[in-house]
């Protein structure tokens, strides 16, 4: 069994137009770079993006935004990417933003078959619009969907040809949930090893769960916003 994909172009191929697609990672760190270009590349459209945040131009997700592919982006903030918040006011993007820890278990349940379950979280606020509520124990509860894809774009420190992937520090951000969530997983990863090279006990994401990998050709160590201090 060698689920290892010559490129992150090959591995997104069959990535259709109107998918829903989960791209893992936190802010710039731990995103799957590459396949997110390659995804660009391909150019398909009408996309649902489930995505803890939209990147910012010129870089990670933001990329497909200035590219005109996303119609939908399921999420926990806008952060610094001004198109993301100029398309939204426009009326050209559709946003929905959920308390980051509701997005978190979402996305857990969906690849733990909840189909959906209750949190006290966003109960008496915007997020409750349209949604049930149920009294447990005295205390009014949410009700909350799972959140599921096509795809989910993951990102992993390194891997071996059967998808067992180990994370690295902020990369384990999402990453590990989204991997568990979606029909088809892709995962690219710096280094690609030998079966049997990773220690089992460090193993965060079980091969059963990833359908491709692939090792990325190069990655930038992108700082979001960077704050020095004031020489004196």
């Amino acid at each position: 069994m060698n689920k290892t994909f010559p490129s992150a172009e090959a591995a997104v191929a069959d990535i259709p137009d109107g998918a829903t697609i989960m791209a893992g990672g936190f802010g710039l760190c731990g995103i799957p770079e590459n396949l997110i270009e390659a995804v660009r590349a391909k150019g398909v459209r009408n996309l649902t993006v489930i995505s803890n945040n939209a990147g910012v131009e010129g870089f990670g997700v933001g990329r497909w935004l200035e590219n005109g592919q996303i119609r939908k982006i399921i999420g926990t903030y806008i952060g610094d990417n001004k198109l993301y918040e100029e398309l939204v006011m426009k009326g050209e993007l559709e946003a929905d933003l959920i308390p980051q820890g509701s997005f978190s278990e979402r996305i857990r349940a969906g690849g733990a078959g909840i189909p959906a379950f209750y949190t006290p979280t966003g109960v008496g606020t915007l997020v409750a619009r349209g949604k049930e509520v149920r009294e447990f124990d005295g205390r009014p509860y949410l009700l909350e969907h799972a959140l599921k894809a096509d795809f989910a774009l993951v990102k992993a420190w390194k891997g071996d040809r059967w998808g067992n992937l180990i994370y690295r520090k902020t990369a384990r951000n999402f990453n590990p949930l989204m991997a568990t969530a979606a029909r088809v997983t892709i995962a690219e990863v710096e280094e690609i090893v030998e079966l049997g090279a990773l220690d089992p006990e460090a193993i965060v994401t079980q091969g059963i769960y990833v359908k491709r990998i692939i090792q990325g050709p190069h990655y930038a160590k992108r700082i979001e916003r960077r704050t020095t201090r004031k020489r004196t």
